[in-house]
């Protein structure tokens, strides 16, 4: 009598759901103070950063959708590493992306607190902000536990509803800029501009949402490649004019702490400062609704890969989601939230991100002679020259890294490494004992 079927996950992500992932992944905290930064580095040539980030996350993007359409099953870029360049390489990718993610929860769930604690004081300290942190994490956790479509349907709702606030911000000071005088225009130093570009890679980095979920994503192949670009379209539009419209509204840009709310006093007045502070707590809570969903689905692909306990591979047989994974991955983004390192580990996001980045980019031309008969659903011009180009703009904002990231960040690939190996002599052990 042969055994019953495993649970699979099941496709339930259409194209507008896959959008909103892509968009809900890029458009989170960071657009928030960002403007203020990149401002304090380039001062008027501030712009020209965002187009260097937009056109090397574009390039990254196209490489994407080709490689991600080759594949069915979760896992984004540690997947295609794995695939590319083997066992060893595709474990480090997948650490270092599903520890990036994971720390950031803890970054964002205490960002959460305090732009809430504009609404209510308590939620920005104390038991405050310990209750807040954990309910959020608590509900957006049992949410994705419970089905894919329930955290779908999150996703897409905190994605529209954190658009609204800056779409009105954009809107309302283009008009008031139309009557006052225009701005000046310099060319940015190559230094400045490297650092600066180097900060906006990760309000540009995201899209990654949309490509791990690859086994509960319908027609994939059709669908992934137009959410992927029209997602990077977007929000790059959405972030040139928010930068615009702040440097034109707010003289003191850099100096600003809260530069969108306060740069939205100039021509909405004090209820620039509610919308704002609003569009924060909706953006903040959507991107850790995004990470909920994709985080544990790293950690399930990395365990249907034979890299980490197979208990991690589990499927409700009811709600179709590796629940197991879920519980995992809302527990330990609440534990970075919590603790007061969480900061510092946060700090290995420039780098981890930009090494997936780069293992995908490099991974294309690699698995067009590994996989020469796989079907792809997009196809990246230009043969090798594309990727080539996306590696090496990579590795160029890569070199902008402080000396805190690069440390923090071989600190974590040396942990992967560790982990690794001694997953591989534990199961060893355990193929030993059952013989």
């Amino acid at each position: 009598m042969s055994e019953p079927a495993r649970p699979r996950l099941v496709r339930a992500i259409g194209l507008f759901s896959l959008t909103a992932m892509a968009v809900n992944g890029m458009v989170g905290a960071g657009i928030f103070v960002l403007p203020a930064q990149v401002a304090g580095i380039l001062g008027p040539a501030a712009l020209s950063a965002y187009v260097v980030a937009g056109l090397a996350v574009g390039l990254i993007v196209l490489c994407f959708a080709e490689v991600g359409t080759m594949f069915e099953r979760s896992g984004g870029p540690y997947l295609y590493a794995r695939a590319a360049f083997g066992n060893w390489i595709g474990f480090q990718i997948g650490w270092m992306l599903l520890l990036s993610r994971l720390t950031a929860v803890g970054a964002i769930s205490n960002a959460f607190a305090s732009y809430l604690g504009f609404f209510w004081p308590p939620a920005a300290t104390g038991a405050g902000r310990i209750l807040v942190i954990t309910v959020s994490v608590g509900l957006l956790g049992a949410v994705n536990y419970f089905g894919v479509r329930y955290g779908v349907w999150v996703s897409n709702l905190f994605t529209v509803s954190k658009l609204a606030p800056l779409a009105v911000f954009v809107v309302a000071g283009l008009f008031w800029l139309n009557g006052h005088a225009g701005r000046a225009w310099t060319l940015p130093p190559l230094a400045g501009l490297q650092q600066a570009a180097l900060l906006l890679i990760f309000a540009f980095g995201g899209f990654e949402f949309a490509v791990v979920p690859g086994e509960e994503v319908i027609n994939l192949k059709k669908n992934l490649p137009i959410a992927l670009l029209t997602g990077i379209a977007l929000v790059a539009v959405l972030y040139v004019l928010i930068q615009f419209v702040a440097e034109g509204a707010l003289p003191g840009l850099a100096s600003s702490a809260t530069p969108l709310a306060d740069a939205s006093g100039s021509f909405l007045g004090p209820l620039g400062g509610v919308l704002l502070s609003a569009g924060a707590v909706l953006s903040t809570t959507g991107t850790n609704s995004g990470t909920m969903l994709m985080g544990p689905r790293i950690i399930y692909a990395m365990a249907e890969g034979g890299q980490l306990p197979s208990i991690f591979a589990r499927v409700h047989p009811s709600y179709r989601t590796p629940h197991v994974a879920v519980v995992v991955a809302a527990l330990m983004g609440w534990i970075c939230a919590m603790s007061s390192e969480f900061a510092a580990l946060a700090a290995l996001s420039a780098i981890a991100r930009l090494l997936s980045y780069m293992a995908t980019c490099a991974a294309l031309p690699v698995l067009r002679r590994k996989m020469p008969e796989a079907q792809r659903g997009f196809i990246v011009p230009g043969g090798a020259i594309i990727p080539i180009a996306a590696v090496a703009l990579s590795g160029w904002l890569l070199l902008g890294s402080t000396r805190t990231q690069v440390t923090i960040g071989a600190a974590a690939l040396l942990t992967g490494a560790a982990i690794y190996g001694g997953y591989l002599i534990y199961d060893g052990h355990q193929m030993l004992r059952r013989r």
